[in-house]
């Protein structure tokens, strides 16, 4: 008895001086506190607004409070992130649209895309101001300037709905100077990138037509998962996914700022102005709150628009039809399904 009341009276100690120190019940926890999960995500191309979410998502300490450690590892000309993601190399990428991970599927690789954080693909056409041209449709039969991947990603529905050709073709090296020159040119680009810096440098305000608003069906800007932790880490993938929106909700809702000093400290190229062109054209455009994610909520997709968009892209030559397109993503982790993604026994 003497021995159990000495420990109370231990017990009723330790409580009355973690209330005199505020910071002993903190530096318990702390003490006992499971270590963040090292997570390293690959994006696309150099540091820009297009990411903003995720810069935003590690500036404001919501990976950290996800219980993540997390890397960005910004591409560039020279990275090709689904060849990361195939080969175990990091945690996450970001597929640039919705022909990488079924191509990646198609060629074997173990990867599924978990949110499609642009409902709108950004692509666009322009051209400088010119009343034969009034849609995508008035091109027909004219020169455009398209990138080598494009010819078998949107250029393939271009060709669908519009009747274009490949001899159409003239090869669009990132540099606007063959289309300020030119007043019969026509450019791909983004729709938050290009027409900015060709007004800027140009001094006139071009024509541009978003395809995802004439119909193109694809998603953009994926988070791609490696297939082992979609099955095995179930749980670091939904903190990542969901702390990716969270920062996406705060970069377009909120103050961007503490995003956008981590993006220009990856990219000095990447100037004030044009950081807020870009989060303004995202917003006029809805490249990320529209469709599915108006209903469903940022970075949701659909079994319906992946099949519509399969179906398109099989029916014209580029998958083969008994691929099986569903391997390619995977609805747990988004829309109505949030929150509801098995929970593996370990997560790291």
């Amino acid at each position: 008895m003497l021995f159990a009341r000495r420990i109370r009276l231990g017990l009723l100690a330790l409580v009355i001086f973690a209330a005199a120190d505020p910071s002993f019940a903190a530096k318990a926890k702390l003490a006992t506190a499971k270590p963040p999960v090292k997570v390293t995500f690959a994006t696309d191309w150099k540091a820009q607004a297009e990411h903003g979410g995720y810069y935003q998502a590690l500036a404001t300490g919501l990976y950290a409070k996800a219980g993540l450690d997390v890397t960005i590892r910004q591409g560039g000309p020279a990275v090709n992130p689904p060849q990361l993601i195939a080969a175990g190399a990091v945690d996450f990428v970001m597929g640039s649209n919705q022909f990488q991970p079924l191509n990646l599927i198609a060629a074997g690789a173990d990867v599924q895309a978990v949110a499609a954080i642009f409902q709108k693909d950004p692509q666009v056409l322009i051209t400088h101001p010119r009343a034969d041209i009034k849609s995508i449709a008035d091109m027909k039969g004219k020169p455009i300037m398209i990138s080598d991947a494009t010819i078998s990603t949107w250029w393939v529905w271009a060709r669908a709905k519009y009747d274009f050709n490949d001899a159409q073709i003239r090869k669009y090296t990132f540099n606007a100077a063959p289309f300020l020159t030119d007043p019969q040119a026509i450019q791909q680009g983004y729709v938050s990138s290009e027409p900015y810096l060709i007004e800027k440098e140009g001094k006139f305000k071009p024509q541009v037509f978003l395809l995802s608003d004439s119909g193109y069906p694809g998603y953009s800007n994926f988070i791609l998962a490696r297939g082992v932790d979609v099955r095995g880490r179930a749980a670091v993938v939904k903190a990542f996914v969901d702390a990716s929106v969270a920062g996406w909700k705060s970069y377009l809702n909120g103050d961007p700022s503490p995003g956008n000093v981590l993006i220009k400290r990856d990219n000095p190229e990447m100037t004030d102005d044009l950081i807020a062109n870009g989060i303004a054209a995202m917003r006029e455009h809805g490249i990320v709150m529209s469709g599915d994610a108006a209903t469903l909520g940022i970075g949701a997709m659909t079994d319906a628009r992946w099949k519509a968009f399969f179906d398109l892209m099989a029916a014209n030559g580029v998958f083969d039809k008994t691929l099986d397109y569903k391997k390619a993503y995977t609805l747990a982790f988004v829309g109505k399904a949030r929150g509801t993604a098995p929970k593996p026994a370990k997560t790291h």
